[in-house]
């Protein structure tokens, strides 16, 4: 029997249709994430994110797909390569669901546009993405709440403040990862005492020596063919002291000079939250078509040819 008659299809295609713009499907084993184009009577358009291709998904094979699934389950270790994007799209059905280790033919229990592959708009951003989505959000606060140095933070709502933080630990965080990445990218290009320009500032290759003990035994062997006493450089072992303090009657106080650092630990981040915000902010931007956004326009283009001038100057 082909459960992928036209009226399973065309529940299929809308279930696809109300994917949010930007969410993506991952393939099940090899996790590929891709996003749905469009689709059309015989196919499903999809685009790979790692690779930007894009695949028609035909009718004809989720007609295959569906009639392997004739016992009522496939094993997800099962899936060939070819067949892991049918798999995420079909799994948003009315007619299947996914446990542990199967996709399960179950009308009873599915529930439409839902699956474990899918990943929503906010979670499928890069992290170039975030970084930059995070820093229009801060720049965002920092303009609406009127932040001109640091002294002006004692007047912050507690709320405001607590956001504050968040996305300047956030951009801080994000950039990190970005900044590493490329620094890994730029020592392939840079050779020994060699300086990269770009517009923003310049960059060389640096290299800075860092020690540590050999093994022990190399280390006091060395030490004794000189005739220096292995008591000069015999420390307290801190993890060794800390399993004598577990199994003996040793207190800690006897040890340990313990002190309090008392700081701020970020606990937790809503992306959504973050993610919500972001588009407002950009609709809101888009909204811009009038005159207003003519001349927000014509400002910016002023002042990236105010900042080129400065830098051909220098």
């Amino acid at each position: 029997m082909d459960r992928m008659n036209d009226e399973n299809w065309a529940e299929l295609r809308s279930q696809c249709e109300r994917v949010s713009t930007g969410a993506q499907l991952l393939t099940p084993l090899s996790e590929r994430p891709f996003g749905i184009e469009a689709t059309a009577d015989d196919r499903i358009l999809v685009r790979f994110a790692d690779s930007t291709e894009e695949r028609p998904l035909w009718r004809e094979q989720f007609g295959v797909f569906d009639e392997q699934l004739e016992g009522g389950a496939m094993a997800i270790d099962d899936l060939q390569p070819g067949v892991e994007p049918y798999a995420a799209v079909i799994s948003l059905s009315e007619s299947y669901t996914v446990d542990d280790e199967s996709i399960v033919t179950a009308p009873d229990d599915a529930t439409g546009g839902e699956s474990p592959f899918l990943v929503s708009a906010a979670e499928a951003r890069t992290p170039p993405e975030r970084v930059h989505d995070d820093a229009i959000l801060l720049a965002h606060l920092v303009e609406r709440l009127e932040i001109d140095d640091l002294a002006s933070l004692d007047s912050m709502d507690t709320d405001s403040l607590t956001d504050y933080y968040v996305l300047a630990s956030d951009v801080q965080r994000g950039a990190d990862g970005v900044r590493s990445a490329a620094r890994d990218e730029l020592l392939e290009r840079l050779g020994p005492d060699q300086e990269l320009h770009g517009r923003f500032g310049t960059v060389r290759r640096t290299t800075r020596e860092r020690r540590r003990p050999k093994d022990d035994e190399t280390v006091l062997a060395a030490l004794d063919e000189h005739g220096i006493p292995r008591e000069w450089v015999l420390g307290v072992d801190r993890d060794k002291l800390d399993v004598v303090l577990s199994v003996t009657d040793l207190a800690d106080d006897d040890v340990y000079d313990t002190s309090e650092d008392v700081y701020v630990q970020k606990t937790a981040v809503d992306e959504d939250e973050k993610y919500s915000r972001l588009q407002g902010l950009a609709d809101r931007i888009e909204d811009l078509e009038n005159a207003d956004g003519e001349a927000l326009e014509d400002e910016l283009e002023a002042i990236e040819d105010r900042l080129e001038e400065a830098l051909t100057a220098n």
